[in-house]
């Protein structure tokens, strides 16, 4: 997903695309794209952007979400789509909201971390607890399904953007080149810095528990 609304899919490990959807009167990338099966998936992003296929994405639908407490539009950016694994939803949110949907995308809520800054990405940890993450390495830890909140230190300063649950470890990376590390539930997180301080903007932890983060400024991966 991206830039122009755009979606594009493969079926046969990443050998060829197929744009399945792109909207090109209105600038409103996509940031995000979640399936809960094959069928039944979700793309999040700007100005609270939220679509809906469940069709394996040949027909993507516009979710309206309620708007947020204290009134006004949703139009809040959505940065990350992810879901534990009872199938709750969550959306990392800017203005450090997340919002929460218990019935698959039928309804949704909003829940206040207590940050004000955009949380760029989150992920459900194997013990249950929830993360989420953003702006200067602000990380917060939910122990009760995103009812509420707890201040994690991330043992870094620079902007958090990706975060990946792998066994009973989350791992993190960031702007700046640097890399988070801790056990679900511990109340500090290590932090080590690329020497290059290329920022990285994805974290892929294969079966074999093995990680690279991607680099979005050289392009190159870091084991």
């Amino acid at each position: 997903v991206g830039q122009w609304g755009v979606i594009i899919a493969t079926v046969d490990g990443g050998e060829t695309w197929t744009l399945q959807r792109s909207d090109t009167s209105i600038d409103q990338p996509l940031f995000s794209v979640y399936f809960e099966n094959a069928r039944h998936g979700w793309a999040a992003g700007l100005w609270s952007l939220l679509l809906e296929t469940d069709d394996g994405g040949h027909r993507w639908n516009v979710v309206k979400l309620p708007a947020p407490p204290g009134g006004g539009k949703a139009d809040r950016n959505l940065y990350r789509i992810f879901a534990d694994r009872a199938g709750t939803l969550y959306i990392a949110a800017e203005k450090g909201t997340v919002l929460r949907s218990r019935d698959h995308g039928a309804s949704w809520e909003y829940r206040d971390t207590g940050n004000k800054g955009s949380l760029w990405t989150g992920t459900a940890a194997s013990d249950g607890s929830l993360y989420v993450g953003g702006l200067l390495g602000h990380l917060y830890r939910s122990s009760d399904g995103g009812d509420s909140w707890t201040a994690i230190d991330s043992g870094s300063n620079g902007s958090i953007t990706d975060l990946v649950a792998a066994g009973d470890q989350v791992l993190g990376v960031g702007l700046e080149g640097f890399v988070i590390t801790g056990a679900s539930g511990a109340a500090r997180f290590t932090a080590k810095e690329r020497l290059d301080r290329a920022s990285l903007t994805a974290l892929i932890v294969p079966d074999a528990g093995a990680s690279a983060a991607k680099s979005a400024a050289k392009g190159a991966t870091t084991p």
